[in-house]
């Protein structure tokens, strides 16, 4: 391949002389500026295989100058990454670097989830604990609530009477005390509802997770304890109001007893016993018992020893002979017979009463008198043991014989006026191994017990 500008070259007319060198054609009679610009006006041909290529002088040189530039670009590339290969080392760590930048995120992302993952776990597991105690604690209040209703409210101390099968409802006042009315009465006060609520169980065990997840564990589990402490303060509360009122009312069973100048034990011993037995099985509190259960045990015992109390005074008179107000027509000790006009000694107590008003017992006993007994007219005496006994005179008529057993509140007979009477009354009379005293230091020992 060959190229050629402007004008054929003879390959003949290449060898010249060494003389002609230099020296001026005469058949060139042109200027050598002349030439050129023929040249550059002609161009350049390529010849290849007998093919002739014409290029412009434009063209060839920005070809030419290409080729020299990526040349250039190409070897100093070479040059620079050939002796600079630290940019390379450095290129290649940054990649190792985000690379390890990017793997620890994930371990980091990973660690994240699982420390939430154990933390959700540990929250659960520690709220099902704590439920699982508030629910434990729940079921020990529900037993002490049924402890606490298992007791009764003793009203006044003495006999117990069953109701009638007929029997009306009673009502839900609490009655006034009389020493002639039963003497134990089984009343709820008003306040037993309100002390006793966690009879019904708190139902939070099933809503408590739904609820939970919109309001949070924590308030759940605070409003579950403060309730629970609400009813575990009232019980508290009761529990140490019966203990107080038991203990009372057992202080004033035995100052009344000591201050009627009574032996304790000859009245147990004379107190009639029931049909009652079984194996004797020792109290025993268990090792973990808590104050509740500890204050619970003594008042079984106060009770116990109440209940003994309550059957020993039930031989003593103590109560009314008759019902309503108490109106003395005449007391006991001296006075002006009202038949002679002289001083006598009046045994007894005469009630104001209307004829044919009921005559009560005013303990229990054993008839050991029923008839006529002189100034006494109809007259009626009960032994109630121990040397203790009442006499009830002037009666119109009698209910009861001789060996007849008696309780609290009998009727015997009614008021009339048989005998040395003026008018419509009943004389009654206490007595201690056979020796008149006066009644109404008993009446005053039943008002007191009455009263608590």
């Amino acid at each position: 391949m060959s190229y050629r500008s402007g004008h054929h070259f003879d390959p003949h007319q290449q060898h010249h002389h060494p003389r002609e060198h230099g020296r001026t054609s005469p058949r060139r009679p042109t200027s050598h500026g002349a030439a050129a610009r023929a040249q550059a006006a002609d161009g350049y041909t390529l010849v290849h295989a007998g093919k002739q290529v014409r290029i412009g002088p434009v063209l060839f040189w920005a070809a030419v100058g290409s080729v020299v530039l990526l040349g250039i670009w190409s070897a100093a590339t070479a040059t620079y990454f050939a002796f600079r290969d630290d940019v390379l080392t450095r290129l290649l760590a940054r990649q190792a670097e985000m690379q390890f930048a990017y793997e620890d995120r994930i371990t980091d992302l990973r660690a994240k989830v699982d420390r939430t993952t154990s933390r959700q776990l540990l929250d659960q597991e520690q709220f099902d604990q704590k439920l699982e105690q508030i629910m434990r604690r729940q079921t020990a209040l529900e037993a002490r609530a049924t402890a606490l209703a298992s007791m009764p409210d003793v009203a006044t101390t003495g006999s117990i009477r069953p109701p009638a099968r007929n029997a009306a409802p009673e009502s839900t006042a609490t009655p006034k005390p009389s020493p002639i009315s039963d003497t134990v009465i089984f009343v709820a006060p008003p306040d037993r509802e309100a002390r006793l609520e966690s009879r019904a169980p708190i139902k939070a065990a099933a809503p408590v997770n739904q609820f939970a997840k919109l309001q949070g564990f924590d308030n759940v589990l605070v409003r579950l304890q403060t309730s629970l402490d609400q009813v575990e303060r009232r019980q508290i509360a009761a529990l140490s109001s019966a203990e107080e009122t038991m203990e009372s009312r057992v202080r004033r069973m035995r100052g009344v007893i000591t201050d009627l100048g009574l032996d304790m034990s000859q009245l147990e011993a004379a107190t009639p016993r029931a049909a009652i037995g079984g194996p004797f099985v020792p109290v025993k509190l268990p090792a973990d018992a808590g104050p509740f259960e500890r204050q619970l045990n003594r008042i079984n015992i106060t009770r116990a020893q109440m209940q003994r109390l309550n059957a020993t005074l039930a031989l003593v008179p103590y109560r009314k002979p008759v019902i309503g107000e108490v109106e003395f027509t005449s007391g006991f000790g001296v006075r002006t017979d009202p038949f002679l006009g002289r001083p006598a000694m009046h045994t007894g107590l005469d009630f104001r009463a209307a004829m044919g008003d009921p005559v009560r017992a005013t303990a229990n006993g054993k008839v050991v008198s029923s008839g006529w007994a002189g100034g006494y007219g109809r007259m009626v005496e009960i032994d109630h043991g121990n040397g203790l006994s009442t006499r009830y005179g002037h009666l119109s008529e009698i209910n009861v014989k001789v060996g007849e057993t008696i309780k609290i509140g009998q009727v015997i007979g009614a008021v009339g006026s048989t005998g040395r009477s003026t008018g419509p009354h009943l004389h009654y009379e206490t007595r201690i191994d056979g020796d008149a005293v006066d009644p109404q230091k008993f009446l005053r020992a039943g008002v007191r017990l009455s009263a608590g």
